[in-house]
């Protein structure tokens, strides 16, 4: 264990083997930080906050805020980060709140690149990647494997499923499909994230039979929406992919469902 002469390490805090706290950070009384937790330097750890084994966090970032709500009510609300997660320069991260899940978490694996924010009550999976500036809304959830591009937004209450992408300087305030690709000021799908499916090793034909869920449900414009998911759970009930996908249109939110971009109209006509 190391700590620089200048970092204040409050007590009651808990520090696991090989932690490294560098130059003026700030340790509070209630937190946790794993085996080989590393914070560079001006890093500033609050409330009821714990940090999985060997996450790197770096200079400026401030994890386990009061969550920024009127009438905050943090008392007791907690953050919880998962191990080996990468959190570069000036990140947020805000502790749930008691009108919400009391906690805030964060998955394993990550990259969180500089002044990215995850607001209170957010659950988000393991293996993402935020790009610089990526801001999140409270009660936000990001499935693993999600891919976010710089300067982009996630509204309140929204929902990115698993292995879909972002692109950059986007406003989502609709929920993504899993493996969905989307950008635009006023998001709109613009199809399936094949590469990072082939990566996973997803069969080829369970691509295929994704690619058909996807011209049904988003480009046919024969009959009802939710007919149309219906179709798509029939016509291919044993792949896990196309599941994945019709249950998450199902489930219960408060964000509609992004939909994808027709061809011969603009994001003016899409908006």
């Amino acid at each position: 264990m190391a700590i620089h002469p200048t970092a204040i390490v409050e007590d009651g805090a808990l520090l696991g083997a090989g932690v490294e706290i560098g130059p003026f950070c700030v340790v509070g009384p209630e937190v946790r930080l794993g085996d080989g937790v590393r914070l560079l330097s001006h890093v500033v750890i609050g409330g009821r906050t714990e940090i999985g084994a060997r996450t790197l966090v770096h200079a400026g970032a401030v994890l386990g805020g009061e969550s920024q709500i009127r009438g905050n009510d943090a008392e007791g609300t907690r953050l919880v980060v998962g191990e080996d997660n990468v959190i570069r320069e000036y990140v947020t991260f805000s502790l749930g709140s008691a009108k919400g899940h009391g906690v805030t978490v964060i998955g394993a694996r990550g990259f969180f690149m500089a002044y990215s924010h995850v607001g209170h009550d957010c659950r988000v999976g393991n293996d993402v990647t935020f790009a610089n500036g990526v801001q999140l809304g409270g009660h936000v959830d990001i499935a693993d494997g999600v891919n976010i591009g710089g300067l982009s937004a996630v509204q309140q209450f929204g929902r990115i499923g698993r292995g879909a992408m972002l692109g950059g300087v986007a406003g989502c305030n609709e929920d993504i499909i899993p493996f969905g690709i989307a950008f635009g000021s006023h998001t709109r799908l613009a199809g399936l994230n094949i590469v990072g499916l082939k990566r996973r090793g997803v069969p080829r034909g369970n691509i295929h039979a994704l690619r058909a869920t996807y011209r049904l449900i988003f480009l046919e414009t024969a009959g009802k929406f939710e007919d149309r998911v219906a179709r798509a759970r029939d016509n291919w009930p044993d792949v896990a992919e196309v599941r994945e996908v019709v249950d998450f249109i199902r489930a219960p939110a408060k964000r509609p469902i992004c939909r994808a971009r027709l061809r011969g109209r603009d994001a003016a006509d899409e908006a």
